[in-house]
């Protein structure tokens, strides 16, 4: 492991200074100066550093990972306008790999690890020196900044596989900082152990004066969100749906609480159950609505965690999303959908979206020329209204609804109540017993019908058609199929948010094999040969890394391609 910045306090003035997280955390002073050994004595500078956790999530490098390693490699994309421009994202789209990608880079995530180790371990000393920094503050503290640290060893696994892991800061140069890597699951557990000790000391609620800190920070939902995922990855479902529910449920009872405060009804009303926000504007024939509050405002009541970045020039911006995805200057990025993504409604049988009437195919995928496509979601600062005439959807996009270069505000959503819900679904269909030629017990049809009810709550916010027709059980009766249905509700919704490769290695590692990932990346051409070798799904070893690091063993589907 090589970690850039052994003594990271020299640099996280700056890094905290620019984070557009929430209000308290923007009003701080730089700490260029400041000596490690004189710098922990009062709460503010423990917040100043977790500020600087954030602030460093926020840069270039660690969002683009998150889009190249949780997206790029999928059926979802493919190359797009000047990508030439970047050698490394031309050969990671051909899936031709090698150890020397700047893409596997790994740096920047051990950064922001050690950023969080360094808090723990001096926050204990200012709580100490500082009567106003209270024990039940520690605490909150120790839970956040674990959570961003379990957090970016989440993403380093689902990319790599097995990493170097430790807890304990670097601070100096006399460290030793070369690693043996730990197996995947040895880490997976060691988070999910984490996350479960510290979880009862998160924070559930910011206070509403800190307008972006609720979704913005970690809380106790966001705890229970990475839970819900990290124990779907350890194939332990009845944890998966525990935790799940208790995200779904705290979100049910917040919108039940605006709902008697007095709200609209109209505005806050559930679908099926479900606190999701309506696509439909009130009044008129339009749609867009909540990909408007998800997508566009942000921070929306869906939301559980996100990387917010100020609609302010004197804050940094989300260049990842304005380069690879595109920008009123660019349009399309350097990536685009894959022609299957983008061609679907034309299909007698379209293989992706239901129908023509979700709504998502609109929004996920706009049309940039004749014959030509480029990906919607994030890039727009104005929301698409999708109006139907004569039973025709019509989206009023033009490019000028775009950010223009380098001045991307949207934010990066990390975990949202759809995600959770189909993990919920997923988790559930897992715990059927029963053989797909029959044999289901009742509590098999139970789980299946809880994964469709998922399902269909979904599609019908996603449905402007006025006769919604919900998918039957008797359609998908078997474990296998209500499987693939979750899969592919998973890809409609969650389309180019950094989800779509980390599914597939997920079920490639459930089912022990690479069929499903392979029929799905050979849509866009990839060859099923590239995969022979399972580990082939996960990243090489950046070769300085191999350089720094002698105990780093290249994965075997690189051995072939290491300088």
């Amino acid at each position: 492991m090589r970690i850039k910045n052994c003594i990271i306090i020299g640099a996280v003035g700056a890094a905290a200074f620019s984070l557009n997280s929430c209000s308290d955390f923007l009003e701080i002073e730089s700490l260029n100066d400041i000596v490690l050994d004189k710098f922990w004595n009062e709460e503010s500078d423990v917040e100043n550093v977790v500020a600087g956790c954030y602030s460093a999530m926020q840069s270039d490098a660690v969002i683009s990972r998150m889009m190249v390693w949780g997206e790029f490699r999928s059926d979802n994309i493919v190359a797009g306008m000047n990508t030439t421009d970047d050698a490394d994202l031309v050969n990671l789209l051909k899936e031709n790999i090698t150890p020397n990608n700047a893409y596997s880079t790994w740096g920047e995530f051990y950064d922001v690890i050690n950023r969080c180790n360094t808090v723990l371990y001096y926050a204990p000393q200012v709580a100490a020196n500082d009567p106003n920094y209270t024990e039940s503050e520690l605490q909150a503290t120790r839970a956040e900044v674990s959570a961003i640290r379990d957090l970016c060893y989440f993403y380093l696994i689902r990319a790599f596989k097995d990493v170097p892991y430790a807890t304990e800061p670097f601070l100096d140069d006399t460290q030793d900082m070369a690693l043996p890597v730990m197996p995947f699951y040895d880490v997976l557990n060691n988070l999910i152990a984490d996350l479960e000790s510290v979880q009862q000391y998160a924070v559930r609620k910011y206070p509403s004066t800190n307008s972006y800190a609720q979704q913005g920070r970690i809380t106790l939902n966001a705890i229970h969100a990475m839970l819900c995922e990290m124990y779907l990855w350890n194939k332990d479902y009845v944890n998966a749906v525990k935790y799940a529910d208790m995200v779904i449920n705290d979100m049910k009872a917040d919108r039940q609480a605006l709902i008697d405060a007095g709200g609209s009804i109209g505005s806050y009303a559930m679908i099926d159950g479900f606190p999701l926000t309506s696509e439909s504007f009130s009044g008129g024939n339009y749609y867009g609505n909540a990909y408007s509050d998800i997508f566009v405002s942000g921070c929306s009541s869906e939301s559980i965690l996100e990387l917010v970045f100020m609609d302010n020039d004197a804050y940094i911006a989300n260049t990842s999303v304005g380069r690879f995805y595109g920008s009123s200057d660019s349009y399309p990025g350097y990536v685009k959908p894959s022609e299957l993504v983008s061609q679907d409604l034309t299909l007698d049988a379209p293989q992706v979206f239901r129908d023509k009437y979700d709504l998502r195919s609109y929004e996920n995928v706009l049309e940039a020329g004749a014959s030509s496509f480029g990906i919607g979601k994030y890039v727009m600062q104005i929301a698409p209204f999708l109006t139907i005439e004569n039973q025709t959807i019509k989206n009023d996009f033009t490019v000028s609804y775009m950010y223009t270069k380098d001045q991307c505000r949207s934010n990066w959503i990390l975990y949202r109540l759809s995600d959770v819900m189909l993990l919920k679904a997923e988790a559930l269909v897992q715990q059927v017993t029963g053989a797909d030629d029959g044999g289901l017990t009742e509590n098999d049809r139970t789980l299946l019908q809880g994964a469709l009810d998922i399902v269909n709550a979904l599609e019908k916010r996603s449905c402007c058609s006025a006769s919604f027709v919900p998918y039957e059980l008797t359609d998908y009766s078997s474990k296998s199929e209500m499987e693939k249905l979750v899969f592919k509700e998973r890809r409609c919704e969650l389309m180019f948010e950094g989800k779509r490769w980390f599914d597939l290695v997920r079920r490639s590692m459930r089912d022990g094999a690479t069929e499903y990932l392979v029929q799905a990346v050979g849509t866009k051409g990839i060859v099923g040969s590239k995969f022979a070798n399972m580990d082939a799904m996960f990243w090489p070893y950046n070769v300085d890394e191999m350089k720094v690091n002698p105990n780093l063993t290249q994965n075997p589907a690189y051995t072939s391609s290491a300088n």
